[in-house]
């Protein structure tokens, strides 16, 4: 007991916590199955990858910042119009991120926008990209303090290196040229280098009055929709439904 409590204290000193946590049943079960000393090694080493790779996993979820209702399936595509179980799968499979590709998704209040983008951002999670979920309000507040602030400075970094930026409800910000311009720089700085996924209840043609700058706003769009497909969703709102008893959507 004295050998495995000075072996726990040295995987403290080396950093290997979970081999600290395992080396008893391990251990227990090299006695049992006569095992090799290589094997033995093996497996302790097996259990640190583990350990670490969810840490890893983890803290990216966290990062992510997705919205609390992620898993795509919960996702019933039966209950809305504009996606269809083959589109949701081939979405799901994330070609479109290896190619820079864009998505914006439309629709009103309650159909499943949010669901769908922060789905989709945590399977990019899972399959290895980097990935971030971030409402309107959130960017344009990192955007506009990145210069005079140093967490928002490197938040923006962050981002600006991601596979993936999904932007939620583009329209909840007021109009502001000097915004709408830094917005743009963001826009231009991750164009054909990440996917940018956009959530909103307007056309892309309306962005202009929350934007407010039409210049800005047609510069924006030229890079938001060049390699984008744009997926329009509709139907009852799923929020009325639930509170209705109805099935679950989001």
């Amino acid at each position: 007991m004295k050998q495995i409590g000075k072996i726990k204290d040295q995987c403290k000193q080396l950093r290997i916590p979970a081999i600290a946590d395992c080396i008893n049943a391990i251990a227990d079960q090299a006695a049992s199955e006569n095992i090799s000393y290589l094997e033995f090694a093996a497996r302790l080493f097996n259990e640190e990858i583990r350990a670490r790779e969810k840490r890893s996993l983890d803290r990216k979820i966290k990062d992510a910042q997705l919205p609390l209702r992620h898993d795509l399936e919960i996702f019933n595509c039966s209950l809305v119009e504009g996606i269809s179980p083959v589109l949701l799968a081939q979405l799901k499979e994330l070609s479109w991120i290896d190619q820079a590709e864009n998505l914006v998704i439309m629709g009103p209040p309650g159909v499943g926008k949010t669901l769908l983008s922060g789905g989709l951002c945590h399977q990019a999670i899972l399959k290895g990209y980097s990935a971030y979920f971030r409402s309107m309000d959130q960017l344009m507040t990192t955007i506009s303090r990145k210069d005079t602030n140093r967490s928002a400075a490197i938040e923006y970094r962050r981002l600006t290196k991601a596979n993936l930026i999904v932007i939620d409800d583009i329209m909840m910000v007021e109009p502001d040229a000097r915004r709408s311009n830094a917005f743009f720089h963001f826009i231009n700085d991750i164009y054909e280098k990440a996917s940018i996924v956009i959530t909103t209840n307007k056309s892309p043609k309306q962005w202009v009055e929350k934007l407010g700058d039409e210049v800005l706003t047609a510069a924006i769009l030229d890079r938001v929709l060049h390699h984008a497909a744009v997926i329009k969703l509709d139907g009852q709102s799923q929020r009325k439904l639930n509170r209705k008893g109805g099935q679950r959507l989001l």
